[in-house]
């Protein structure tokens, strides 16, 4: 475990990984599930200690299973984090057991269900009400040249928004696979740009098939150049997803989906896989649930322990 500089013994810091089942895969993220006694330069410390993405902070209880969190990169405190969120859930599943629970976050409230699968714990968060707006000529072609990206590097059939399902993340399709696996970019170009946008990352994505995708996130503005599993990217593309109207009817017969939806009887859902962390030796699956009737998005993935 890690204990926090200064004062006394500091909090237990857990390490683990989300969006899957291998330690080795995913992203990892710390967590304090007692995090009461800290203050904004301690937890600051602590996520810049351990050098994650993002390190997820409880603070306190509001009720059975009701916990306000907060999320900080090595650099600054963050809205929102879906790897954090769902290390944290699955955390908390193994010291109380799986079953619902509610984050309170700075970016709203967030609920998180966790199931056991066989061996596995499965969390399933639901993000804020997510809404996507364009982006302006100018600052699209800054965001290409500080990824060396030329305009006929990106896919016209995904053009490129800003997405938000709790913070801000700039979608850019990919034409290939081979122009996302390279990513080379400027990082002091890219975070000024970030920081004027209010961006959280850029979510970098190649369509392999209707509701397949690999993606990246460049994240200079946390201090770490790539995120390997992006769970709140991962809420915003799916809003991105339905906004553009990309996912396909899943009814096997159309007329009676439509009977089905129109009684209420059952939500009908569409069903993402994202890619992640492969370029960066740390695979991981993101699955991304877009329900009828339901502005929010559900991502869910697994996670475990590390060491």
């Amino acid at each position: 475990m890690t204990r926090d500089h200064g004062q006394g013994h500091g909090p237990e810091v857990l390490r683990y990984t989300a969006f899957s089942a291998d330690p080795a895969g995913g992203n990892p993220a710390g967590v304090v599930l007692d995090a009461s006694g800290l203050d904004e330069e301690r937890m600051l410390a602590v996520a810049a200690e351990l050098g994650y993405s993002e390190s997820a902070f409880l603070t306190g209880r509001t009720g059975e299973g009701a916990y306000t969190i907060r999320y900080f990169s090595p650099r600054a405190e963050v809205p929102f984090c879906g790897h954090a969120t769902v290390a944290t859930a699955v955390a908390l599943a193994e010291r109380d057991g799986p079953g619902a629970l509610e984050f309170a976050t700075a970016a709203g409230r967030v609920p998180v269900t966790v199931v056991r699968e066989g061996e596995e714990l499965r969390a399933t968060l639901t993000s804020v009400v997510p809404h996507i707006t364009e982006i302006g000529a100018a600052d699209l072609a800054e965001a290409l040249a500080a990824l060396d990206w030329a305009a006929a590097d990106l896919d016209p059939a995904l053009p490129p928004r800003i997405a938000y399902a709790g913070a801000r993340h700039l979608v850019l399709a990919a034409a290939t696979r081979e122009r996302l696996a390279d990513l080379a970019y400027d990082f002091a170009r890219l975070e000024t740009l970030m920081l004027r946008l209010d961006l959280t990352t850029l979510q970098l994505v190649w369509r392999e098939a209707p509701e397949v995708f690999h993606v990246r996130d460049p994240f200079p503005v946390g201090g770490v150049v790539e995120d390997p599993a992006t769970g709140a990217a991962a809420a915003a593309f799916g809003a991105y997803v339905r906004e553009r109207g990309l996912v396909p009817e899943r009814a096997a017969a159309a007329a009676f989906g439509a009977y089905v939806r129109e009684r209420g009887l059952v939500p009908e859902t569409a069903v993402l896989t994202l890619h992640q962390g492969a370029d960066m030796g740390r695979p991981g699956t993101l699955t991304v649930e877009l329900r009828t009737g339901d502005d929010r998005v559900r991502v869910s993935g697994t996670g475990t322990r590390i060491g």
